[in-house]
């Protein structure tokens, strides 16, 4: 519980922050309390993890105080930052975040940590940097190189991927390049699709560490019930950004904003490689309700988890809620 109110406290610190030394600062508290979190007696791998965890986010850290004491000074706003010293910051903000092409610590950081702690790794580790960010956002130009490498990065390298946990995080940096359109075009679209991704990513690790699975070739035994099964196919196509599901409203919002701006070319890169995700999420999902042959085709009368089937009933009618809510305004 200590360790856990200084990660949050760590963050919140961050974002809340009126000088650079104070937001620097609230990161380092955020890493020195994940580091406990990370280790794990009872997993050999933990040490490892932990260990690559925290010289990558120091190297980022040491870049990114490097570039606020050489170019700006300490005592001055948090919007003052010169064009000398944005594109350095930009990278160490972007490297924390686990942006392409510099996502190379993250795969290898997540098969070693439990379910828990990749759902923070993958959701609340990105806000102090991705605030960050939008203060000191260099260029739309600059930036549309992360976006373009980020969702093609990570499709790619998540279709030949059998460990669930490698699959998500590639999955993760293929939304990182939404979230960097989003942060270009405006704070409170990024809010939306943060929170949304977030809300389905809980919901898949849900059923994930209830069920005790890591790996593809699990998923056949989650459970005799298909009904908990098509649950998690659901969740999965809104991920990808399936319509009608609430995956596709976030990112509609993100193309309308990006079509807005007037980033045309980049909008249908991110379209294309994110059709690439959507094919190896149908994959693994029709794979667990069509190739098992150790099940009959009725449906089993287990009833499902209550809280998993709220959240899925909620991802499924919240595009609909969306739209009722839109016609009334």
């Amino acid at each position: 519980m200590l360790f856990s109110f200084t990660l949050i406290s760590g963050t919140l610190i961050t974002i809340s922050s009126t000088s650079w030394f104070t937001a620097w600062m609230g990161l380092e508290i955020n890493l020195l309390s994940m580091m406990p979190l990370m280790k794990n007696f009872n997993n050999k791998y933990s040490a490892e993890a932990t260990l690559k965890y925290f010289m990558t986010q120091a190297l980022a850290s040491a870049v990114m105080i490097f570039s606020i004491l050489l170019f700006s000074n300490l005592k001055s706003n948090l919007f003052e930052v010169s064009n000398m010293s944005a594109p350095l910051l930009n990278l160490a903000l972007l490297m924390k975040m686990g942006a392409a092409p510099l996502h190379f610590w993250l795969p290898e950081i997540v098969s070693g940590i439990s379910w828990n702690l990749n759902f923070i790794i993958l959701t609340w580790q990105k806000i102090g940097p991705s605030i960050l960010l939008f203060y000191t956002f260099f260029s739309s130009m600059y930036m549309s190189i992360f976006i373009i490498l980020s969702t093609l990065m990570g499709s790619l390298n998540g279709i030949n991927q059998t460990c669930l946990r490698k699959l998500l995080v590639f999955s993760s940096i293929n939304h990182i390049g939404w979230l960097l359109m989003n942060l270009n075009c405006s704070l409170n679209s990024w809010l939306i699709y943060f929170i949304i991704y977030s809300f389905i990513n809980m919901n898949i690790i849900f059923l994930l560490n209830l069920n005790k699975i890591y790996f593809t070739n699990q998923i056949n035994k989650m459970s005799p019930n298909k009904t908990m099964k098509f649950f998690f196919m659901m969740n999965f196509l809104s991920l990808g950004g399936l319509p009608p599901f609430i995956g596709f409203f976030i990112k509609w919002i993100t193309i309308n904003e990006a079509i807005i701006n007037k980033l045309y070319s980049v909008t249908i890169l991110m379209i294309l490689f994110t059709l690439l995700a959507l094919f190896f999420y149908t994959r693994l999902t029709f794979s667990s309700l069509t190739l098992s042959m150790s099940e009959n085709l009725f449906f089993y009368l287990n009833k499902p988890n209550f809280f998993s089937a709220l959240i899925t009933f909620l991802n499924l009618s919240s595009l609909i809620l969306c739209f009722s809510i839109n016609s009334i305004i």
